[in-house]
């Protein structure tokens, strides 16, 4: 019996959980909020706070499992809405993300003592230093999840990226982190009798771990259902461009504008992306963009519909969700071997594998998708098919192949 946790618990949670409770092994869940869509006060509330709380919102199945500590994430949440930045100062803020992440260790690792049925933990990166030692202690198994590549590999990635472009360096998340935090994760690491990532590229990035580490288990992640509705794609006039994610070169967001400027007005592109820092160079690149700061998840599934072509850059992912969901919309996807492109991409067929810094390539698989639209749709057709093929319920059930589960 598993006791699994995660603070914010975001949609690779969620089918975790739900693969260890179709195991029949999940004891308990737990997360700082979960919202029930059905509750009657879910349409009094403003659209905004609505949207964000049914990103919290668990499959009913897990409901009698699932734990909650709420008061400390509830109180970022608001902080950040209302822009007070003293409490949720980085590491040090009574309720930073890194306070958050550290009480419901801590709550856990209490927790494993008072139940005598448990045989295993799950936890994620940042989250699990405190339950992996109490496991331990107990002779429990501990399973770590690493979402995102290894620390070190990261800061690689930036030291060469702040000389490569440095009117971007500001945008570089992750490089403030403390020697504590740092030290932090490889406790973690070092706790771990199994790993889990979801692409190569995080496997990967271990080999920069100093030490020795347990078995590495790459389990990519899932794409929701495609659609029923039926899809078109741009036949003529522009190529209709989409990027979905955080506003950070980290993402290669100035390779991006790079390489779609040189396109001019044969391509239509919309942005959607929230600021990670003030950057004139970025201002200046989205002010010739169609750009929303945020949208609820249904909503960019419909722009992904919509669109023919998704960019995503990235210099250093762990998988990138946006890959998978707009394969799911019929999009010919454009990304890196730093992502989980590799893992379901077959380049060339249902998408494009391109190097990391190169605008150029982007520009050219552009420009050849503008230029042969039959091309477009059969890539895009392609796409679909293979969605299909790696829907939420292949990643549970590999998941489970993994830790050796029903």
């Amino acid at each position: 019996m598993f006791i699994l946790s995660h603070p914010t618990g975001n949609q690779n949670m969620r089918h975790t959980a739900l693969a260890l409770h179709e195991a029949g092994v999940l004891a308990e869940a737990w997360t700082c909020l979960a919202f029930d869509p059905q509750s009657a006060f879910t349409s009094l509330m403003p659209r905004a706070l609505r949207e964000e709380l049914l990103r919290r919102s668990f499959p009913s199945e897990l409901r009698p499992r699932l734990h909650t500590r709420p008061w400390r994430e509830a109180a970022r949440l608001l902080c950040k809405r209302l822009g007070w930045k003293t409490a949720s100062r980085h590491e040090t803020g009574w309720c930073c993300v890194d306070a958050v992440y550290r009480d419901l260790d801590q709550r856990i690792a209490k927790r494993l003592t008072q139940r005598d049925d448990l045989s295993a933990v799950y936890a994620f990166e940042d989250g699990a230093a405190d339950t992996f030692a109490a496991a331990r202690a107990l002779g429990l198994r501990t399973v770590y999840d690493l979402p995102i590549g290894y620390w070190r590999a990261f800061d690689d990635i930036c030291r060469s990226e702040q000389e490569l472009a440095p009117a971007w360096a500001v945008t570089l998340g992750g490089t403030q982190d403390s020697a504590q935090k740092r030290a932090r994760k490889d406790a973690e690491l070092a706790q771990a009798d199994v790993i889990v990532v979801a692409s190569q590229f995080t496997a990967s990035t271990l080999k920069r771990y100093p030490g020795k580490l347990a078995e590495v288990h790459v389990v990519p992640y899932g794409a929701p259902t495609p659609s029923p509705e039926p899809r078109t794609w741009s036949t003529t006039g522009p190529l209709r461009v989409l990027y979905v994610g955080s506003l950070s070169q980290r993402k290669g967001m100035s390779y991006l504008f790079e390489a779609i400027g040189s396109l001019g007005n044969d391509i239509a592109v919309t942005v959607v992306g929230s600021r990670v820092a003030d950057c004139p160079a970025l201002d200046q690149a989205l002010a010739a963009q169609t750009y929303h700061p945020s949208l609820a998840h249904g909503r960019v599934l419909e722009l992904m519909r919509s669109h023919d072509v998704l960019i995503f850059p990235s210099l250093f992912e762990g998988f990138g969700l946006v890959i998978t969901e707009a394969m799911s919309q019929g999009m010919v996807v454009i990304t890196t071997p730093h992502t989980a492109g590799p893992d379901v991409i077959n380049d060339g067929l249902d998408g494009f594998i391109v190097p990391i810094r190169d605008a150029g390539a982007i520009t050219e698989r552009l420009d050849r998708l503008r230029r042969d639209r039959d091309l477009l749709v059969h890539m895009g057709e392609q796409a679909l098919t293979a969605a299909r093929q790696r829907e939420w319920k292949s990643f549970r059930h590999d998941l489970r192949q993994a830790l050796s589960l029903p």
